[in-house]
């Protein structure tokens, strides 16, 4: 993977300008012809590349449409030619959000790729900052973006739970933050029984485990955020086994962990005036003799019992355990990020992740900073006419809703809301951490989605 800091540079004599083009605009001479001549209309997301005498590049053209929208620049680093390009015709928080499209598009996995030694490289175009730009803060959120979509991207045998934990311990090395991980059977000694359950058909070198950072704990004078993801680094679907077409981009089920680690190293980075806990429950849902069951009774964290209906469902039997540990920590905000349930894309696609919280005012400062920075969300409701799907004759609660309530992807943040901490407010993102389909700026694969806007909404919120 190409690192997000060769994408952008400070500054650069000799490159060559991307004009910002709104729909019809009016050209002049030459350029004008030569955009007559290939169709060059300003049509959102066009590009068009116009040479100089010489018929090397001399700048580009690109189509802003009715209403520039910075996020379009995503598609700018795959399509220019190699080299060094500056924005012209755009200014300001535009140029800035386009600037930070332009380090999220040149995002690249080639780990798996053979580098041919002597083989031709690849140059790259890159873009130099706009006036103003905040480089470091810039680079630091394009990084934590692709932090996510590697990890992502990786596949499990590559990214299990000891290599989540050693992301964890890097990332907690770099803040001078503390981590601590319970490991195997620990997990009982330490009270976590549902992540054991889950986690402990893998095998002995894929145990599971909670990790858990903690940063500026000292502060008491500041206000404690919680972020908690759900890390499972494969998903076979346990004894209830998925078809081989729902298990084949299962390395993504860690995508909640991956986002809750890349924003919290990006809060420590920035130094937001806070308390962090970060806690990630890390396990693998293998088939083996060992695997929990339908029809099992599990305990958990807070003392609740959970039947187990479908063992596909395990994602909201971690998280009951880590987001108890979080509740003991007594946050004033607390944010969940799971690659949960297929019911969610069901409701609202690929793009936009569902948002859960019975807090308005959080709701709506959480969609706004995600409207602010072009990354979407869309608040979903926590029904509580669905809650009696939950009910079990023989425990506390079922991990899978009864088929009545059809709405999985709600039911299973009611299940989540069960064991949420009671203090500050609570939101939960069921995030999909995938692109579907390939397109200039989104490649097929991970994807980071909510970070961006988590973030500008915490560092609206703290940051006086």
């Amino acid at each position: 993977m190409s690192p997000q800091s060769e994408l952008l540079i400070a500054a650069a004599e000799t490159a060559r300008p991307v004009r910002i083009v709104a729909a019809g605009a009016a050209l002049e001479g030459r350029i004008a012809v030569w955009a007559e001549v290939n169709g060059f209309t300003g049509k959102a997301g066009q590009l068009l590349v116009v040479p100089g005498a010489d018929g090397a590049p001399e700048q580009a053209l690109f189509g802003a449409g009715e209403v520039f929208d910075p996020m379009t620049a995503r598609g700018l680093p795959t399509r220019l030619p190699a080299g060094d390009w500056r924005l012209e015709c755009v200014e300001g928080e535009a140029a800035h959000s386009a600037a930070l499209a332009f380090a999220l598009g040149g995002y690249l996995f080639d780990r798996y790729k053979a580098k041919i030694r002597g083989g031709p490289e690849r140059g790259r175009a890159r873009l130099v900052a706009p006036d103003g730009l905040d480089l470091t803060a810039t680079l630091n959120i394009a990084a934590a973006c692709a932090l996510t979509r590697e990890m992502v991207d990786t596949p499990a045998a590559d990214m299990g739970p000891l290599q989540l934990e050693t992301i964890a311990r890097e990332i907690a090395e770099g803040a001078g933050a503390s981590l601590t991980v319970t490991t195997g059977d620990a997990l009982l000694e330490d009270n976590y029984p549902a992540v054991h359950a889950v986690g402990r058909a893998a095998a002995p070198h894929r145990a599971p485990r909670v990790l858990e950072i903690g940063w500026n704990l000292d502060r008491a004078d500041l206000p404690l955020v919680a972020l908690v993801g759900k890390g499972v680094v494969f998903d076979t679907g346990g004894l209830d086994l998925k078809p081989a077409a729902g298990m084949r981009n299962m390395k993504k089920d860690m995508g909640g962990a991956a986002h809750a680690l890349a924003l919290g190293r990006l809060i420590m980075q920035a130094g937001l005036p806070m308390r962090l806990v970060v806690l990630v429950a890390a396990v693998e849902n293998a088939v083996s003799a060992d695997a929990f069951r339908p029809g099992d009774i599990l305990n958990s964290r807070k003392g609740l019992t959970i039947e187990i209906g479908n063992t596909d469902a395990e994602g909201r039997l971690i998280l009951a355990d880590v987001l108890t540990r979080a509740g003991e920590h007594q946050p004033d905000l607390t944010l969940d990020f799971a690659t949960l349930t297929g019911a969610a894309r069901i409701a609202l696609g690929p793009e936009l992740p569902p948002l859960y919280t019975d807090d308005d005012a959080l709701a709506e400062g959480v969609l706004s900073a995600g409207r602010a920075v072009g990354d979407p969300l869309w608040r979903m409701p926590l029904w509580a006419g669905y809650r009696a799907s939950l009910d079990s004759e023989i425990a506390d609660v079922r991990n899978d809703s009864a088929a009545w309530a059809q709405a999985g992807s709600v039911t299973a943040a009611l299940f989540l809301q069960k064991f949420a901490p009671t203090t500050g407010s609570w939101a939960h993102m069921d995030v999909f951490a995938w692109n579907p389909r390939a397109r200039p700026g989104w490649p097929e694969g991970g994807e980071a989605q909510a970070i961006r806007a988590c973030f500008r909404y915490l560092s609206d919120k703290f940051v006086k």
